[in-house]
């Protein structure tokens, strides 16, 4: 550095930084907005570096919306890759072209503000065929449009779905399945490298075709919204957020409220279920004008653990259900999440509501503990009618019986604020994060038909 004035001195060391990791150019590419790599970021950092040095050829990005996953897998990374590999030809699809040249038009933006560190420039600007001045090649596709004549050291295939309706399309599907294939393999050079960066839509959108049929040729990495179980790649205990910074706890719970619980544990969790009507159909529920004559059934499934900060623990929620002619109506659904002390008050005030014309159908857990606590709540509701249900079996096989009521349009609810929580759950039922309302549903409808003739059914449950 022989002749350089201590400002030039300072400048080339910045640029060996961020010409020296992507980690480094990514805080470089940064700094000028107020931006700074967060912690998630980072972990994703590392898998693209992995992916630039050849160690990682196939990588598979499952992140929730908003996350900043394709600033950094699809506008940041191009440049850096094309630096390091001066000749490298890259191929950027997305569901449409209008989508892979916008991030095409980023990869640009970075190229043009930052020459001097890359140690390149463009040699054209057209967004969906570009070249660099040492010979690299961009090419952004939409998603089932044919690249021949393209070959790629590295694709990147950044939200191959469009939407809901795209993904919930088996001909759609199948149609980026068959691109993937067809198009995408065919031009890859020898050592090329794939980076498939989406939220997950359905269990058979393409990423999990690709996991169905060659799970130990991907590294995924997964990081969902909350994290949910041991082994997180960022080192999350479960009920960790993904970016407290920028959306804490509050936020979350509302993105849960408004996306519902179906895209909540598709996009958000990285977990799709089955769609809409797998066991319940949900569209063929209705809805009851009035609450349903005779006796009536609330059956509890109780949970005691307090909700704090983001943990996302059962709930306990207890279903009233009555019978007006064939159709059986969800008259109310209480449902909360506390202390012992809190549930017992729940269920206290509920059965004072609802009155002494209603059964209260409680479950016993097996062991003395359950004995235990069914004793005591018996004897808190003193006065009111009460019955003990063990069930038995697994929660799909007890769901059944009134499932099949929802799919012959025998099924009603009344309107109430529950509503929507309630068909939520059953939507993505047994995928969901929760199953509270739909265990206390079976229950009551248990006890609905061994009063009503169904002795056969009640005792094949386990009552």
């Amino acid at each position: 550095m022989v002749g350089l004035t201590p400002a030039d001195v300072v400048q080339e060391l910045v640029y060996r930084n961020a010409r020296g990791s992507f980690l480094g150019w990514c805080g470089y590419a940064l700094a000028g907005d107020g931006l700074a790599p967060a912690r998630h970021h980072r972990v994703l950092i590392d898998r693209l570096e992995r992916v630039c040095s050849g160690e990682i050829r196939r990588l598979m990005v499952q992140m929730p919306p908003g996350s900043a996953k394709s600033t950094y897998s699809s506008a940041l990374f191009p440049p850096y890759f094309m630096m390091r590999h001066p000749k490298a030809q890259v191929i950027g699809g997305s569901s449409n072209l209008g989508l892979a040249m916008d991030f095409s038009a980023k990869a640009q933006g970075l190229i043009r503000e930052h020459e001097a560190v890359l140690g390149y420039g463009l040699a054209n600007d057209n967004k969906e065929l570009w070249y660099t001045s040492l010979g690299g090649r961009y090419k952004a596709t939409g998603v089932g449009s044919n690249v021949a004549g393209s070959r790629s050291d590295l694709t990147l295939i950044d939200d191959p779905f469009g939407g809901r309706e795209d993904a919930d399309s088996s001909a759609r599907r199948k149609q980026v399945y068959d691109w993937f294939r067809g198009d995408v393999i065919g031009r890859q050079k020898p050592g090329g490298r794939i980076i498939l960066i989406m939220t997950r839509w359905h269990e058979d959108d393409l990423a999990g075709r690709l996991l169905q049929d060659q799970p130990a040729g991907w590294h995924v990495l997964k990081l969902p919204a909350v994290c949910e179980e041991e082994g997180d790649p960022m080192g999350r205990l479960p009920g960790e957020l993904l970016w407290p910074e920028w959306f804490d706890a509050a936020a979350v719970a509302q993105q849960r409220f408004e996306a519902g619980e179906r895209e909540w544990a598709s996009q958000y969790q990285q977990r799709p279920g089955p769609s809409g009507g797998a066991l319940f159909p949900v569209e063929r529920i209705g809805v009851a004008v009035a609450d349903a004559p005779g006796r009536k059934y609330r059956a509890w499934d109780l949970a005691a653990t307090e909700k704090i900060g983001s943990r996302d623990p059962d709930y306990t929620a207890g279903v009233r259900l009555g019978l007006d002619g064939n159709v059986v109506v969800v008259e109310d659904v209480a449902r909360e999440r506390g202390t012992p002390a809190t549930i017992e008050q729940l269920i206290l005030r509920t059965a004072e509501a609802d009155g002494r014309g209603v059964t209260i159908c409680l479950p016993q857990d097996p062991g003395q503990a359950g004995k235990m606590q069914i004793s005591y709540l018996v004897a808190k509701l003193g006065g009111y009618t009460v019955q003990v249900v063990r069930p038995s079996g697994n929660k799909v096989t007890r769901a059944m019986p009134v499932a099949s009521q929802a799919d012959a349009g025998n099924l009603a609810l009344r309107p109430g604020a529950w509503n929507r929580a309630f068909k939520d759950e059953l939507e993505v039922f047994p995928n969901g994060s929760h199953d509270d309302q739909v265990d206390a549903l079976s229950d009551a409808y248990a006890a609905l038909l061994g009063n009503k003739g169904g002795k056969a059914i009640v005792q094949r449950l386990g009552y």
